[in-house]
C-alpha cells in the first residue's frame, strides 16, 4: 500500500470511491457527475487529492483518498487547507489507511508553509474524531457559523 497525489491520469479509478463516498453519505449513485466534478478540480488545480492505493496484478486499487482544497487566512496572509474529504473503502478499513492519508494532508500543508489543516465530521462519526484528535486536530468551540442555501 502507498500514496500518491492523483493526477487527471487516475480519474478513472478515482471517480469510482469518490462516488462511494458520496453514497456513504446519503447522495445518489452518480459516477458521470463524479467523474466531470472531479475532472474540473483537476483541470483547474482547485484541489489536491491523494490516493491510498495497492498495487494488483493489472491495475492500481484505490483504498481510499483525501481531498484539500486551498483557503487562505487573511489575518495571518497564508494558505490553509480545508480537509474536505477523507474515506476509506469499507474493506479497508482499519489498516492505518486514513492515518497515512492525514499524514500526506499534514506533509502537503507543511511543504506549502500552510498556516495549517481544518476539517469538520458529524457529531456522530466517533472513530474519525478520535483519529483526528490523535493527529493533534482540536474541536473548534470558538467559531463555528454555517450558512446553507
Amino acid at each position: 500500500m502507498r500514496n500518491m497525489r492523483a493526477g487527471i491520469e487516475h480519474l478513472g479509478i478515482l471517480s469510482g470511491v469518490f462516488n462511494q463516498y458520496r453514497i456513504f453519505y446519503g447522495e445518489d449513485n452518480d459516477l458521470v457527475r463524479c467523474r466531470e466534478f472531479l475532472r474540473e478540480r483537476l483541470e483547474k488545480d482547485e484541489s489536491v487529492i491523494f490516493l491510498a492505493v495497492e498495487e494488483g496484478d493489472d491495475a492500481l486499487e484505490v483504498l481510499g483518498f483525501t481531498q484539500l482544497y486551498p483557503i487562505f487566512s487573511s489575518v495571518s496572509l497564508k494558505r490553509h487547507w480545508l480537509l474536505n474529504d477523507l474515506f476509506v473503502t469499507e474493506k479497508a478499513r482499519r489498516r492505518g489507511i486514513g492515518a497515512g492519508l492525514l499524514n500526506s494532508a499534514r506533509q502537503l500543508a507543511e511543504k506549502t508553509g500552510a498556516k495549517g489543516l481544518t476539517l469538520e465530521t458529524g457529531h456522530d462519526n466517533e472513530n474519525a474524531q478520535k483519529l483526528y484528535e490523535k493527529f493533534g486536530f482540536k474541536k473548534h468551540t470558538e467559531f463555528h457559523y454555517t450558512y446553507k442555501l
